[in-house]
């Protein structure tokens, strides 16, 4: 389960991309029911891992059935993965050390939270950090990322006056960094390995 103070951390992201998005406007086409980013694996932390178990729970509180649906698909994304995990597949923890193998690692693989019949994510509410800032600009090593769905046509300055300032990023640190103590887990994962295992 997240800590208390995931919530602090939710509450300072949701509100940092509201405010990107209004600055935004148009350019942004994120939907319920685009799916485009809900394909392909990328690294959580397990702050994040722990925020979707949690919501995972819930979920089985509210509704059991759709719980083992998601409990179900992360099982069988593991089962499809394991064998070119590029770290401990028994753990799910990545190896830092393989980032280049992770680069063409289950870019087709849909995420088990989606549901594929509606579009939607069935742990919209738990969703990781970076789900809740995709598809608006971020500052990377690299530059300025952009969904390519959103901002077509659009400037550099109008791109770049759209920017989510990464504000959260010490709380973030913070609160995962006391998690990983707490558990004993250290190291990012992916989504199926978070929600793949029983945990009540």
């Amino acid at each position: 389960m997240a800590p208390k103070s995931d919530a602090r951390l939710i509450q300072i992201v949701d509100a940092a991309a509201a405010e990107a998005a209004q600055r935004a406007g148009a350019w942004v086409k994120c939907r319920p029911g685009c799916t485009q980013c809900c394909v392909g694996v990328f690294p959580i932390s397990q702050l994040d891992a722990a925020r979707l178990r949690g919501g995972l729970d819930e979920l089985r509180d509210r509704n059991p059935a759709r719980a083992n649906m998601v409990r179900g698909r992360a099982q069988q994304a593991v089962a499809r993965l394991a064998t070119e995990f590029p770290g401990n597949a028994r753990t799910g923890i990545l190896d830092p050390q393989r980032n280049e193998d992770f680069e063409e690692f289950g870019n087709e693989e849909p995420c088990p939270a989606l549901d594929p019949e509606t579009g939607l994510c069935d742990l919209y509410a738990a969703r990781p950090i970076t789900c809740r800032v995709f598809g608006l600009p971020l500052r990377t090593q690299e530059g300025i990322g952009v969904c390519e769905l959103c901002f077509q046509g659009a400037s550099a300055d109008e791109i770049g006056a759209s920017v989510v300032h990464p504000d959260y990023e010490g709380v973030e640190a913070v609160n995962n960094a006391e998690l990983e103590r707490v558990s004993g887990l250290k190291g990012n994962t992916i989504i199926a390995w978070a929600l793949a295992a029983e945990r009540r």
